[in-house]
Protein backbone atom coordinates (compact mmCIF):
# COMPACT_ATOMS: atom_id res chain seq x y z
CA UNK A 1 0.00 0.00 0.00
CA UNK A 2 1.38 3.43 -0.89
CA UNK A 3 2.22 5.97 1.78
CA UNK A 4 -0.67 8.18 0.59
CA UNK A 5 -3.15 5.56 1.91
CA UNK A 6 -1.36 4.82 5.16
CA UNK A 7 -3.39 5.58 8.31
CA UNK A 8 -1.91 8.53 10.20
CA UNK A 9 -2.16 8.42 14.01
CA UNK A 10 -2.82 11.47 16.17
CA UNK A 11 0.84 11.70 17.20
CA UNK A 12 1.74 12.25 13.53
CA UNK A 13 -0.71 15.13 13.09
CA UNK A 14 0.36 18.75 13.06
CA UNK A 15 0.63 19.82 16.70
CA UNK A 16 -2.21 22.34 16.40
CA UNK A 17 -4.53 19.54 15.22
CA UNK A 18 -3.91 17.24 18.20
CA UNK A 19 -6.78 17.57 20.73
CA UNK A 20 -4.64 17.97 23.86
CA UNK A 21 -2.22 20.39 22.25
CA UNK A 22 -5.11 22.27 20.64
CA UNK A 23 -6.81 22.72 24.01
CA UNK A 24 -3.56 23.86 25.62
CA UNK A 25 -2.69 26.28 22.84
CA UNK A 26 -6.08 27.56 21.70
CA UNK A 27 -8.36 26.97 24.70
CA UNK A 28 -11.27 24.62 25.36
CA UNK A 29 -13.73 26.50 23.14
CA UNK A 30 -11.62 25.78 20.04
CA UNK A 31 -12.24 22.03 20.24
CA UNK A 32 -15.11 20.18 18.61
CA UNK A 33 -17.26 17.77 20.63
CA UNK A 34 -15.42 14.86 19.01
CA UNK A 35 -12.04 16.29 19.98
CA UNK A 36 -13.12 16.76 23.59
CA UNK A 37 -14.38 13.17 23.76
CA UNK A 38 -11.13 12.01 22.14
CA UNK A 39 -9.23 13.51 25.08
CA UNK A 40 -11.40 11.45 27.43
CA UNK A 41 -10.86 8.30 25.39
CA UNK A 42 -7.11 8.87 25.27
CA UNK A 43 -6.27 6.55 22.41
CA UNK A 44 -7.84 4.89 19.42
CA UNK A 45 -6.71 1.72 17.68
CA UNK A 46 -4.39 0.67 14.88
CA UNK A 47 -7.14 1.38 12.36
CA UNK A 48 -8.83 4.40 13.91
CA UNK A 49 -7.70 7.50 15.79
CA UNK A 50 -9.40 8.59 19.01
CA UNK A 51 -10.99 11.52 17.14
CA UNK A 52 -12.38 9.23 14.42
CA UNK A 53 -13.74 6.88 17.07
CA UNK A 54 -15.34 9.84 18.86
CA UNK A 55 -16.92 11.03 15.62
CA UNK A 56 -18.33 7.54 15.05
CA UNK A 57 -19.85 7.48 18.54
CA UNK A 58 -21.34 10.95 18.16
CA UNK A 59 -22.78 10.07 14.76
CA UNK A 60 -24.53 7.06 16.31
CA UNK A 61 -26.26 9.40 18.77
CA UNK A 62 -27.17 11.97 16.13
CA UNK A 63 -24.37 14.30 17.27
CA UNK A 64 -26.54 14.99 20.32
CA UNK A 65 -24.62 15.15 23.61
CA UNK A 66 -27.88 14.83 25.55
CA UNK A 67 -28.53 11.45 23.90
CA UNK A 68 -24.94 10.40 24.49
CA UNK A 69 -25.34 11.42 28.14
CA UNK A 70 -28.10 8.80 28.51
CA UNK A 71 -25.94 5.95 27.22
CA UNK A 72 -25.05 3.16 29.61
CA UNK A 73 -21.64 1.59 30.15
CA UNK A 74 -22.80 -1.50 28.27
CA UNK A 75 -24.01 0.54 25.27
CA UNK A 76 -20.77 2.50 24.94
CA UNK A 77 -18.69 -0.64 25.39
CA UNK A 78 -20.33 -2.04 22.25
CA UNK A 79 -18.26 0.37 20.15
CA UNK A 80 -15.04 -1.23 18.97
CA UNK A 81 -12.21 0.55 20.76
CA UNK A 82 -14.28 1.47 23.82
CA UNK A 83 -13.83 -0.68 26.90
CA UNK A 84 -15.47 -0.29 30.28
CA UNK A 85 -12.86 2.19 31.56
CA UNK A 86 -13.26 4.51 28.57
CA UNK A 87 -17.05 4.24 28.74
CA UNK A 88 -16.98 5.23 32.41
CA UNK A 89 -14.74 8.23 31.63
CA UNK A 90 -17.21 9.51 29.02
CA UNK A 91 -20.22 9.01 31.30
CA UNK A 92 -18.50 10.68 34.27
CA UNK A 93 -17.45 13.72 32.21
CA UNK A 94 -20.95 14.25 30.81
CA UNK A 95 -22.45 13.87 34.29
CA UNK A 96 -20.09 16.54 35.65
CA UNK A 97 -21.19 18.85 32.85
CA UNK A 98 -24.85 18.21 33.66
CA UNK A 99 -24.31 18.94 37.35
CA UNK A 100 -22.43 22.13 36.56
CA UNK A 101 -25.38 23.27 34.45
CA UNK A 102 -27.73 22.52 37.34
CA UNK A 103 -25.65 24.60 39.75
CA UNK A 104 -25.92 27.63 37.48
CA UNK A 105 -29.66 27.74 38.28
CA UNK A 106 -30.04 28.52 42.00
CA UNK A 107 -32.65 26.37 43.73
CA UNK A 108 -35.34 28.20 45.68
CA UNK A 109 -36.18 27.17 49.22
CA UNK A 110 -39.73 28.39 48.60
CA UNK A 111 -41.66 26.22 46.15
CA UNK A 112 -44.21 28.68 44.82
CA UNK A 113 -44.55 27.51 41.23
CA UNK A 114 -44.12 24.61 38.85
CA UNK A 115 -40.80 26.15 37.76
CA UNK A 116 -39.51 26.11 41.35
CA UNK A 117 -40.47 22.44 41.67
CA UNK A 118 -38.84 21.64 38.32
CA UNK A 119 -35.59 23.36 39.35
CA UNK A 120 -35.54 21.30 42.55
CA UNK A 121 -36.08 18.01 40.75
CA UNK A 122 -34.66 18.13 37.22
CA UNK A 123 -31.17 16.93 38.11
CA UNK A 124 -32.63 13.72 39.53
CA UNK A 125 -34.72 12.85 36.49
CA UNK A 126 -33.02 13.94 33.27
CA UNK A 127 -30.91 11.44 31.30
CA UNK A 128 -32.62 8.41 32.89
CA UNK A 129 -33.51 5.36 30.81
CA UNK A 130 -36.24 4.30 33.25
CA UNK A 131 -39.16 5.97 34.99
CA UNK A 132 -38.91 7.24 38.55
CA UNK A 133 -41.66 8.73 40.70
CA UNK A 134 -40.70 11.34 43.33
CA UNK A 135 -42.58 13.60 45.72
CA UNK A 136 -41.54 17.06 46.82
CA UNK A 137 -42.88 18.08 50.23
CA UNK A 138 -43.51 21.60 51.52
CA UNK A 139 -44.90 23.23 54.68
CA UNK A 140 -47.78 25.62 55.04
CA UNK A 141 -45.67 28.58 53.93
CA UNK A 142 -44.55 26.60 50.85
CA UNK A 143 -41.10 26.18 52.37
CA UNK A 144 -39.23 23.19 51.00
CA UNK A 145 -39.09 20.28 53.49
CA UNK A 146 -37.85 17.22 51.58
CA UNK A 147 -37.86 15.28 48.33
CA UNK A 148 -38.30 11.52 48.33
CA UNK A 149 -37.95 8.81 45.70
CA UNK A 150 -41.13 6.74 45.79
CA UNK A 151 -40.51 4.14 43.09
CA UNK A 152 -38.43 3.09 40.09
CA UNK A 153 -39.85 1.34 37.07
CA UNK A 154 -39.18 0.47 33.46
CA UNK A 155 -39.06 2.50 30.27
CA UNK A 156 -42.73 3.45 30.28
CA UNK A 157 -44.17 2.92 33.77
CA UNK A 158 -43.53 2.73 37.48
CA UNK A 159 -45.77 1.60 40.35
CA UNK A 160 -47.15 4.32 42.61
CA UNK A 161 -48.50 3.35 46.05
CA UNK A 162 -50.57 6.09 47.75
CA UNK A 163 -49.82 4.57 51.18
CA UNK A 164 -46.09 5.16 50.69
CA UNK A 165 -46.59 8.70 49.41
CA UNK A 166 -48.82 9.87 52.24
CA UNK A 167 -46.83 7.88 54.79
CA UNK A 168 -43.78 9.96 53.83
CA UNK A 169 -45.82 13.17 53.90
CA UNK A 170 -47.07 12.43 57.42
CA UNK A 171 -43.57 11.45 58.53
CA UNK A 172 -42.24 14.84 57.43
CA UNK A 173 -45.35 16.67 58.71
CA UNK A 174 -45.84 18.17 55.26
CA UNK A 175 -48.83 20.28 54.31
CA UNK A 176 -48.42 20.08 50.54
CA UNK A 177 -47.14 17.61 47.95
CA UNK A 178 -45.80 17.99 44.43
CA UNK A 179 -45.96 14.75 42.42
CA UNK A 180 -43.09 14.38 39.96
CA UNK A 181 -42.06 11.69 37.50
CA UNK A 182 -40.13 11.45 34.25
CA UNK A 183 -40.86 10.18 30.77
CA UNK A 184 -37.66 8.66 29.29
CA UNK A 185 -39.35 8.66 25.87
CA UNK A 186 -39.28 12.46 25.86
CA UNK A 187 -43.07 12.67 25.46
CA UNK A 188 -44.44 15.40 27.73
CA UNK A 189 -48.09 14.43 27.24
CA UNK A 190 -49.61 12.74 30.32
CA UNK A 191 -50.81 9.18 29.81
CA UNK A 192 -54.21 7.86 30.85
CA UNK A 193 -52.51 6.22 33.84
CA UNK A 194 -50.86 9.55 34.78
CA UNK A 195 -54.27 11.21 34.85
CA UNK A 196 -55.81 8.35 36.83
CA UNK A 197 -53.15 8.18 39.55
CA UNK A 198 -53.15 11.98 39.89
CA UNK A 199 -56.90 12.01 40.60
CA UNK A 200 -56.51 9.18 43.14
CA UNK A 201 -53.75 11.01 44.99
CA UNK A 202 -55.55 14.36 44.97
CA UNK A 203 -58.66 12.69 46.43
CA UNK A 204 -56.60 10.84 49.06
CA UNK A 205 -54.84 14.06 50.02
CA UNK A 206 -58.15 15.79 50.70
CA UNK A 207 -59.04 13.13 53.27
CA UNK A 208 -55.75 13.70 55.11
CA UNK A 209 -55.73 17.50 54.71
CA UNK A 210 -52.52 17.23 52.67
CA UNK A 211 -52.97 19.15 49.44
CA UNK A 212 -51.50 17.89 46.17
CA UNK A 213 -50.48 21.13 44.48
CA UNK A 214 -49.18 19.86 41.16
CA UNK A 215 -47.95 16.90 39.15
CA UNK A 216 -44.91 17.44 36.94
CA UNK A 217 -43.73 15.28 34.06
CA UNK A 218 -40.04 15.88 33.36
CA UNK A 219 -38.06 15.06 30.21
CA UNK A 220 -34.67 16.17 28.91
CA UNK A 221 -36.43 18.94 26.97
CA UNK A 222 -38.44 20.46 29.81
CA UNK A 223 -41.52 19.75 31.90
CA UNK A 224 -45.30 19.55 31.86
CA UNK A 225 -47.32 20.90 34.79
CA UNK A 226 -50.83 19.57 35.46
CA UNK A 227 -51.63 22.71 37.47
CA UNK A 228 -50.39 25.10 34.77
CA UNK A 229 -52.49 23.24 32.21
CA UNK A 230 -55.63 23.57 34.35
CA UNK A 231 -55.92 19.87 35.20
CA UNK A 232 -56.33 20.54 38.96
Amino acid sequence: MSDSYTKIGIKSWAEEDRPREKLSGQGRRALTDAELIAILIGSGSRNETAVELSKRILHHYGNDLNKLGKASIAELSNFKGIGEAKAISIIAALEIGRRRNDMESPVSEQINSSRDAYNQMKRHLVDLNHEEFWILLTGRSQKFIAKELVSKGGLSATIVDPKIIFGLALQHQASHIFLIHNHPSGNLKPSHEDLHITKRLVDAGRLLDIKVLDHLIITNEGFYSFADEGLF
